[in-house]
């Protein structure tokens, strides 16, 4: 494995927001780019960010992510950036047309997945049209994700005989 190779394995970015899944019901999904300040993308590549309590909203014609937190870089100086402070999200003309007329529909909402970068070093994000999960849904995917952890225990278990 070249030393390159090695560099970017090690900096590998994935915040992922946890609780979209479980409170949500993801419908369609979208990849998007960010519009960030410097300091923005050094905190990202720090992996000092996170996505929860955070959504998007069409104003105007744009997309917005609101509410999420990446950290302000600490060897920032006075050019450093707002913690919490809107940013852009960039979709070709297309998606964002069929993005707002779907979430124009009561009971959709347009929630953030995942926040990485791509191979070229672009921060992105991937963002869903979601429904919301009533609290007998939410009961079930726990009751499911707990007899999947027992099944992957039992064949672990079971590898070592």
């Amino acid at each position: 494995m070249s030393k390159q190779a090695k560099k970017n394995s090690a900096n590998v970015v994935n915040i992922r927001n946890k609780r979209a899944t479980f409170d949500y019901e993801v419908l369609d999904t979208y990849t998007a780019g960010l519009v960030l300040t410097g300091t923005e993308v050094k905190s990202l590549r720090d992996g000092k960010a996170g996505l929860t309590d955070t959504f998007c909203l069409i104003d105007k014609g744009e997309l917005w992510l609101k509410n999420a937190y990446i950290a302000e870089y600490f060897y920032g100086t006075y050019n450093n950036h707002n913690s919490h402070r809107d940013r852009k999200l960039l979709l070709t003309r297309k998606e964002l047309r069929n993005l707002a007329n779907d979430s124009k529909e009561p009971g959709l909402t347009i929630v953030p997945l995942r926040l990485y970068f791509n191979e070229k070093g672009l921060a992105k994000i991937d963002i869903a049209l979601c429904k919301g999960k009533k609290q007998y849904d939410k009961r079930d995917s726990i009751r499911e994700q707990e007899s999947r952890r027992e099944l992957d225990r039992a064949k672990k278990d079971f590898g070592k005989y």
